[in-house]
């Protein structure tokens, strides 16, 4: 679904925001808004970190396997709730499992897995993992219940993480909305643009973004993407943070919707604008946070034509006409069930477990911060999802989700379920 998904990635309507940059923006882990105790250091972190008797294991692997983790008496966190709460929400994760299930028996998904790096890891054995997985879930009352079949059926194969030990920086990312236009007006006047048909014959170095739209995002029609405008913008900053979230909803003039999606790239990775300001030393590197960036911006929007261009990476885009974003395996994302990783890494569509600390909205409105564990499937890439630490988290569509994806930057862990029996 995108490039990055992730990076200065988003201001809130009017310009929305996604999370993937962050982690180029942010050096440091930003404050916790609300940090929920968890009882014993044991229960918060040892049982989740790689046990010690592997980590001197194959370090070249980005999986490693264990038993699944036993949860400390009291500590809800171990447990996705979420499916067995007051009310019960089971319906997106069975929807994400479908979509998983459809993927893995196409030819897409056999190459995938031809030469897939961690042995015991096949497209059978994950495919019979989910359509087990997805039987305990109808089956069981409880999440207790749920998590102690997975401790009799399955094992867990580890992401490493980035320091070999099982730590994972996970950010999130949303699909925002964007008023924009099919024909170019005086207020709609920056376009996207459709994938060139003759791109794989584009000669190596290509173009890169200033040569190809200019500074100012307004010369695309003087060179190689003169004709392929897609939909015009009315902010110089939303079409280069569509191409950084890789799809975008659009409200056009006469009240109707559609939706666009990634659809290629040229060869240049991303670079993140929000580090370029902290380099410059225009914004502060401790305590930098979304508002601050946007803020920025909004003040001095004449260096958007500065500090863009230095990302030399450039996306084209699909219109999908009203279809829910995609990931990168080609299904619809699911929001709260659906991840991003480095899909040179880890395996497409398999079922996985994450344990992060994620904002949500409280009654009043405002956010608050709460470690949690979540079953998800793994439908997505991005540019700026790279290596074994690197997750990024699909929360949906519109304001609330930019909210809760502008502000999700933690470290955590991440899992693979597959079943004992490999036949």
């Amino acid at each position: 679904m995108k490039k990055a998904l992730g990076g200065l990635e988003k201001f809130n309507k009017i310009i929305p925001i996604s999370l993937s940059i962050v982690l180029s923006i942010l050096l440091v882990r930003m404050q916790s808004l609300t940090y929920q105790e968890l009882g014993s250091p044991e229960c918060r972190v040892k049982k989740w970190d790689i046990p010690i008797s592997l980590t001197g294991r194959n370090q070249k692997a980005p999986l490693t396997q264990r038993l699944p983790v036993t949860c400390c008496q009291g500590d809800k966190s171990c447990f996705d709730e979420l499916l067995y709460g007051e009310i019960p929400d089971k319906k997106a994760l069975m929807n994400a499992i479908a979509q998983s299930l459809q993927y893995l028996q196409t030819a897409n998904a056999a190459a995938a897995y031809q030469n897939y790096q961690v042995a015991g890891i096949t497209r059978d054995r994950v495919f019979k993992s989910l359509k087990r997985f997805r039987e305990l879930l109808l089956k069981t009352n409880s999440a207790t219940e749920l998590h102690q079949a997975i401790e009799r059926e399955f094992v867990l194969y580890q992401s490493v993480g980035k320091d070999t030990k099982g730590s994972v920086l996970f950010t999130a990312y949303y699909e925002p909305l964007y008023a924009a236009s099919r024909v170019p007006t005086a207020e709609y006047r920056y376009p996207i643009y459709r994938l060139p048909p003759d791109l794989n014959s584009w000669s190596k170095p290509h173009p890169d973004r200033e040569e190809l739209e200019g500074a100012d995002g307004l010369q695309g029609a003087k060179g190689k993407l003169r004709g392929l405008e897609l939909f015009w913008f009315r902010d110089r900053l939303e079409p280069y943070l569509a191409q950084i979230q890789g799809s975008a909803r659009l409200q056009l003039p006469d009240g109707t919707q559609t939706t666009i999606g990634y659809a290629g790239n040229i060869a240049y990775n991303y670079k993140s604008i929000g580090r370029e300001l902290v380099n410059d030393g225009k914004l502060p590197l401790e305590g930098i946070t979304m508002p601050i960036i946007l803020d920025y911006f909004q003040k001095h929007p004449q260096e958007l034509n500065t500090y863009i261009p230095r990302d030399r990476s450039f996306v084209f885009f699909q219109e999908n006409y009203g279809k829910p974003a995609q990931g990168s395996i080609n299904v619809p994302l699911t929001a709260e069930r659906s991840i991003a990783t480095d899909k040179s890494l880890m395996p497409p569509g398999a079922l996985a477990l994450i344990r992060a600390s994620i904002p949500f909205t409280n009654f009043t409105g405002k956010m608050e911060e709460r470690i949690v564990s979540r079953y998800v499937l793994d439908q997505d890439a991005g540019g700026a999802i790279k290596g074994a630490g690197r997750v990024d988290y699909f929360l949906g569509t519109g304001k609330i989700a930019g909210d809760r994806a502008g502000v999700t930057v933690s470290n955590g862990q991440l899992f693979y379920l597959l079943l004992k029996s490999k036949n």
